[in-house]
């Protein structure tokens, strides 16, 4: 999607935050600092506002009612509360809870977009951006609930120390249904939430988003306004 000549920059921005672009780079640029830095500790703290950020935007591009926006930034800003009280003394419960706030707005952002998506008329550049944003949402969503549950079961969730990047890498190669093998969760309930993270990745990207992309038809409307001319 490029600028169209004589578009104001507050226009185009406007244009791409209502096509899900803005969404998407924002999900890409939280899944870069989450493979950067850790979940915990000032690492944390970031990682748990720029997944604030994405989840309200998301929620916002995808035109949901101003309340739900207004409850969604509020409960980012306490998940970054939260992250900053387990930077400053360590505790692992604040950390928990601050994750299981991101998986719930993540959540949320997910089943709003993916139901824009859905309720589209027919399918254009908004349409597949939304779903592949809705993807490696999901992803995110999966590996904040990965670290939450390390958080409060009070052992290693691969049963060995994890690493900068683990849990996400984890996250994708599990959705994905990749399966490197280097990283297995070590007991319950890990195995069945990766088992569960594998079955929606599946079904998401051969149901959903191959149907989308085989529905697509750039330049569609260009070539009908042309016909017309």
């Amino acid at each position: 999607m490029s600028r169209r000549p004589g578009e104001r920059w507050t226009r185009f921005v406007t244009r791409i935050a209502n096509a899900f672009g803005l969404v998407l780079l924002l999900v890409v640029g939280t899944y870069v600092l989450g493979s950067l830095v850790s979940f915990r500790g000032w690492g944390g703290v970031a990682l748990n506002a720029l997944t604030g950020a994405s989840a309200t935007v998301a929620l916002v591009s995808a035109e949901a009612r101003p309340r739900l926006v207004r409850w969604a930034a509020g409960l980012a800003a306490l998940g970054v509360v939260l992250a900053l009280v387990s930077a400053l003394n360590g505790g692992s419960v604040a950390a928990g809870i601050g994750a299981v706030i991101e998986v719930g707005l993540l959540a949320l952002a997910a089943g709003v977009v993916l139901g824009t998506v859905l309720s589209e008329s027919r399918v254009g550049f908004r349409t597949i951006l939304g779903a592949i944003s809705v993807y490696v949402i999901l992803g995110l969503l999966f590996s904040f609930v990965y670290f939450a549950v390390e958080r409060f079961q009070g052992g290693q969730f691969f049963g060995v120390k994890t690493q900068t990047g683990d849990f996400l890498f984890f996250s994708i190669t599990t959705l994905t249904t990749t399966g490197y093998g280097n990283l297995v969760p070590a007991a319950q309930p890990g195995r069945m939430l990766s088992g569960l993270e594998m079955l929606v990745g599946q079904i998401f990207l051969v149901t959903l988003i191959a149907g989308l992309v085989s529905l697509w038809r750039p330049g569609l409307g260009v070539r009908r306004r042309e016909s017309q001319g």
